[in-house]
């Protein structure tokens, strides 16, 4: 920044005009241009330029204060000698300006026009001889100023050429510090320093310290270059692919791909590990190239991983009247099932966090418990999704396959949370105890982690491979019986029964349901073809004989397809169904009705059975003839059920002389059990009290009534024990025109599931013991 002077040995004035300056310290030998714009800085210029134009310049504390006081100046200073001043328009002056020596102030006066100041001259020790130590310090700081001018660095340009000739350390020190920048605190520390080799040694600190400053800058500077170069040599290259791609007529179709799922992943709504999962996917896939065997795999992991809903919902409805009209118009009864889903909108209502219910329907076929899960979705207002596990035996249809394999898949309930689009539909899970396992594994084990409240809110599927929440779904898995189904996973459902519908239910449901969607699936209107009570009736009890409704509907089906042949062969008159009509339509009648084909006979008992299809009538034979004691049982029975004919013979032993039968009856003869429909299994405990009736009848010689049907379970000690089912029994006495059920006393309390109108048609006889039953199915001896 400025050349040396000869310089001389100088007296200076003891009062000098002071020039405060900010953010510089001037250096002895340093020549440097002022800006003076302040007045008393200006009048203390004019001062100089009137006198010997001697001036000293010292630094102030303070760079802010435009008004410096004695306080706010540093007490070591530079005398100067001005050697240009020049007057700019805007008032201030410019100054040139040479440091000639240190000088210490001993006194400022601030009175007058301008700050003056009292000083005393800084003599320097001389140079003299140079020892060992000076010089390499010297030759240290000219190496570490050449470094720095490697590492960009920029001084004057006559500064190199004059360090190289300068001997005095002191003068080194001053020139070296006057040319590297710094700040007003170190400069003024140096500028303090009278001891020359002290000054060289604080100057080599400071370079040091600006060498590595100035490395780290480069550093950064080349890293960020590279990172600009890398990122522009990408571009470029791209660029020129695109060109050729275009050149060759193909299109980028990556890019294309990229972009699409970049879009897509924007809008899934994605959770933070499944969103880091697919943009780490998807940069692979930026980096592969279209025809790469793994490409359409890793795109198809990325389609999935979009279209899934992972925050997708639906709006429940939360009007309890409204879900009441919906379930109303879709089912006939089922109160207990339409009084459950209330409670979960009720609950959902008061509650916003609640997780899903899982609900499982048993009921024998035909009742409705798949249709009923789509009311339960309307009456919601969620999507409604039902996949079927009937035949399930691969661990894989519910998890999904590892994406190592070829043509891997998620499972069947990430595939239908995205039939749903939303993460709340109602899933229905049908023919859940149709579930198998074998070598492939055990689907049942598989969902035990879905249908648990607790453990679904993470649920794993193998292609994914990412927690997918399932708490918001509400689960109805149907089911024909629960014996099938592992405990494990029964524990996990909520479990509803369906029974059968009797007679008047039937026909209510086929007025209101029935009948209308038959006629408009065979494409028939309301007034071509009517229906009356007694041909609704006919076709219930003597063309089908079920606990459901599918027969019935099929049956109905045909009617309206015979009609609907009428109407296209040109026959335009409405048709009316009349009970005397029916056969015509559907044949002679498949199903009389018991009692016309029987009567009260000795040793034949009317017994009641629960079947996975509904309650069946069970009639029991016994005949006693000439043998060796023996008892044999025919009829497909099962070791349950044979158990059960044991137990009733060694009761009428043990009790033979209370019962009125000869106590030696097994002498000389034998004992025949047999239950018709002999092609049919049978088994179960509670025809025991059937057969124990039976085989006293036929022992007693008494005549069991065949207005009565029973059902329970018996001890040796002749005791009734309770049976289960009783609904769906008391259904098959009703078709069967029994009038009285004796029942296990034990189940009175499961009366009430039976509906009023049933129970005004049948007597329920309560029974704790043989005794109690046989006083009612035995008739008097003649």
């Amino acid at each position: 920044m400025g050349t040396l002077i000869d310089h001389k040995e100088l007296s200076l004035p003891a009062t000098l005009p002071l020039l405060p300056v900010r953010d510089v310290v001037i250096f002895p030998y340093m020549i440097l241009p002022l800006f003076v714009g302040r007045e008393k800085s200006i009048a203390a210029v004019d001062a100089a330029l009137a006198t010997d134009r001697m001036i000293l310049l010292a630094a102030q504390r303070d760079v802010g204060q435009e008004e410096p006081a004695a306080a706010d100046i540093y007490r070591v200073g530079t005398a100067a000698m001005i050697m240009r001043m020049l007057k700019l328009p805007d008032g201030r002056v410019k100054i040139l300006v040479q440091g000639v020596a240190k000088a210490r102030l001993l006194a400022i006066n601030e009175d007058g026009p301008y700050l003056s100041a009292t000083i005393e001259h800084m003599v320097e020790p001389g140079p003299g001889e140079i020892p060992l130590e000076v010089e390499a310090l010297m030759r240290m700081v000219r190496e570490q100023l050449a470094q720095l001018l490697d590492l960009g660095k920029v001084l004057p340009p006559e500064v190199p050429g004059v360090l190289e000739n300068l001997e005095d350390p002191g003068a080194l020190a001053d020139l070296v510090a006057s040319n590297v920048g710094l700040k007003v605190g170190e400069g003024q520390e140096l500028l303090e320093l009278l001891d020359p080799l002290e000054r060289l040694r604080r100057v080599k600190d400071l370079l040091a310290k600006e060498m590595e400053l100035l490395s780290m800058q480069n550093r950064i500077q080349n890293q960020a270059k590279e990172e600009m170069g890398k990122s522009q040599r990408e571009y470029f290259l791209r660029e020129q692919l695109r060109a050729i791609q275009a050149e060759l007529g193909e299109s980028d179709v990556r890019a294309e791909d990229v972009a699409e799922l970049r879009q897509k992943m924007e809008e899934a709504g994605m959770p933070a590990e499944a969103r880091s999962e697919s943009e780490k996917q998807l940069r692979r896939l930026e980096t592969m190239h279209p025809e790469a065997a793994e490409y359409s795999m890793l795109r198809s992991y990325l389609d999935w991983l979009v279209e899934i809903p992972w925050s997708r919902t639906t709006k429940d409805n939360l009007d309890l009247r409204k879900g009441r009209k919906v379930l109303d118009e879709d089912h006939y009864n089922l109160e207990k099932i339409k009084e459950r889903i209330l409670e979960f909108l009720a609950v959902r209502k008061l509650k916003k966090e609640l997780k899903g219910p899982v609900l499982c329907f048993v009921g024998p076929p035909g009742v409705g418990k798949t249709s009923l899960g789509k009311s339960i979705a309307r009456a919601l207002g969620r999507k409604f999704v039902r996949i079927s596990l009937g035949g399930v035996r691969d661990e894989a249809e519910i998890r999904g396959h590892r994406r190592t394999y070829v043509g891997a898949l998620p499972g069947r309930i990430i595939q239908g949370m995205k039939q749903a689009g939303t993460c709340n539909p109602v899933f229905m899970l049908d023919e859940l105890d149709k579930v198998g396992a074998d070598f492939r594994g055990d689907p049942s084990a598989a969902l035990l982690e879905l249908l648990d409240p607790e453990q679904n809110h993470a649920f794993s599927d193998h292609y994914i491979n990412l927690p997918f929440d399932l708490s918001n779904v509400l689960f109805i898995a149907t089911a024909n019986v629960l014996d099938t189904v592992p405990s494990a996973l029964r524990d996990r459902l909520e479990v509803i029964r369906l029974s059968g519908y009797s007679a008047e239910e039937k026909l209510s449901i086929t007025e209101r349901y029935l009948v209308p969607r038959q006629r408009e699936a065979n494409g028939l209107r309301p007034k071509d073809v009517a229906f009356s009570r007694q041909a609704l009736l006919k076709v219930i009890t003597e063309y089908t004989a079920e606990a459901g409704l599918r027969n019935l509907e099929r049956e109905l089906g045909s009617i309206c397809r015979k009609v609907a042949r009428r109407f296209a062969e040109g026959k335009k008159h409405p048709v009316r169904v009349t009970g005397t009509t029916v056969a015509r339509f559907l044949g002679p009648p498949r199903f009389l009705p018991e009692d016309e084909l029987r009567t009260s006979e000795v040793g034949v008992a009317t017994g009641l059975a629960w079947t996975e299809t509904g309650g069946e009538v069970l009639y029991v034979e016994v005949s006693v003839m000439k043998g060796k004691g023996e008892l044999t049982l025919t009829g497909q029975l099962g070791d349950v059920m044979k158990e059960s004919a044991q137990a009733a013979l060694s009761y009428a032993r043990a009790h033979a002389a209370e019962l009125g039968i000869d106590p030696d009856f097994l002498e000389g003869r034998a004992v025949h059990v047999h239950v018709p429909a002999g092609a049919i299994p049978k088994d179960g405990p509670s025809a025991g009290v059937t057969m124990a009736t039976a085989l006293i009848s036929a022992l007693s010689g008494r005549r069991v009534s065949k207005d009565v049907a029973m059902t329970g379970e018996i001890t040796l000690r002749g005791h009734v024990l309770p049976i289960g089912g009783l609904k769906e029994k008391a259904l098959a006495a009703v078709r069967a025109h029994v009038k009285t059920i004796i029942i296990p006393k034990r189940n009175l309390k499961d009366l009430e599931e039976i509906p009023p109108h049933l129970r005004k048609k049948v007597r329920f006889v309560p029974a704790a013991t043989m005794d109690d039953v046989l006083a009612t199915a035995l008739e008097a001896r003649e």
